[in-house]
């Protein structure tokens, strides 16, 4: 895809209603829709949510965010913002103001998820990428990106299975996962 068609789906994006309970991102200029989340999903999110110490962090769901260089406006799960960094308002949070996203693997967004949003927030410069996996039973947290567009990565990868506990130095926090779901009958995948 070129930047002229990049820029014009972002352009048709920003307009863009999508039907009542999908939830739309724009990823790597490729609109992407997905039905609303299994209950193991959000329970994950609000378990992880209430472990955030609202003294020092903002956790906020279905946040857009901005990521420069990029035509990408994900919407993660959960977004950590320090308290201070937020802005008054807007639609689309800069990814540069972000601490930690979170991220819970669907049956449909295993490769999204472990590929395509690795590098786009590593390349938006987000600190912490944590990936919440029900399929698994795990948590991949990945911090130190690097690079840009495509090529952006993380250095760093930290493995968690459920029930361990998940240290979540860049929030000085430790994440408690005894209580995180699995998706029953879900195929097994190859990740990270």
């Amino acid at each position: 895809m070129t930047a002229v068609d990049e820029r014009g789906v972002a352009e048709f994006f920003e307009g863009f209603e999508p039907p009542e309970g999908l939830k739309v991102e724009l990823l790597r200029g490729e609109i992407v829709m997905m039905a609303s989340p299994d209950l193991v999903h959000n329970l994950i999110v609000l378990l992880t949510e209430r472990q955030i110490p609202l003294d020092r962090w903002y956790p906020l769901q279905t946040q857009e965010v901005d990521v420069v260089d990029e035509a990408s406006e994900p919407v993660p799960d959960l977004v950590v913002v320090a308290r201070d960094m937020l802005p008054g308002s807007g639609r689309l949070l800069p990814s540069q103001l972000i601490t930690a996203v979170v991220e819970v693997v669907s049956r449909t967004s295993v490769q999204r998820d472990y590929e395509i949003k690795r590098s786009i927030y590593a390349a938006g410069k987000v600190p912490a990428y944590l990936i919440v996996d029900p399929i698994m039973a795990q948590c991949v947290l990945l911090t130190v990106p690097e690079g840009k567009g495509e090529n952006a990565d993380y250095r760093t990868q930290h493995l968690a299975k459920f029930g361990e506990p998940l240290p979540l130095d860049v929030l000085g926090i430790e994440l408690d996962t005894s209580e995180f779901g699995t998706l029953p009958n879900a195929r097994p995948h190859r990740y990270p």
